[in-house]
């Protein structure tokens, strides 16, 4: 009698073990999906966000004369402008997984700068959130 209720257990138990199992097959198949489709969305909006990144570079060097402060407020101008174009063209030119692979580097060469930049970023999303 022992050995049958030990035997049900050990049944009831292996078909636990295997519905978790394909419990956790399905689980992972959505995960790696919903991934794909984040991953593919943000593709899609590399290049919109690339044009504006260059529409706010063009404007920045148009209106840089016309700012006061002289020739150090217009160099700086210009110089902001250009990052922006740069930031433009690695938008356009790098997909996510390559833009998550040099994040990575950057972190791992640069930790504490990483960390202070994300404790700014932070704090100035938590600023406009509580504005919104």
């Amino acid at each position: 009698m022992t050995e049958k209720i030990t035997d049900e257990m050990n049944a009831a138990m292996d078909k636990a073990r295997e519905q978790m199992s394909d419990a956790s097959a399905v689980a992972k198949q959505k995960a790696e999906e919903l991934g794909r489709q984040a991953e593919s969305r943000m593709d899609a909006a590399r290049e919109p966000a690339a044009s504006r990144l260059e529409g706010a570079a063009s404007t920045l060097h148009q209106k840089a004369d016309n700012l006061p402060g002289g020739p150090k407020v217009r160099d700086a101008a210009h110089s902001a402008a250009n990052k922006l174009t740069d930031a433009a063209n690695y938008v356009r030119t790098h997909n996510v997984r390559e833009t998550a692979a040099d994040v990575d580097r950057t972190v791992r060469r640069y930790p504490a700068q990483s960390l202070l930049a994300a404790l700014c970023v932070g704090f100035l999303a938590g600023r406009l959130i509580r504005r919104v």
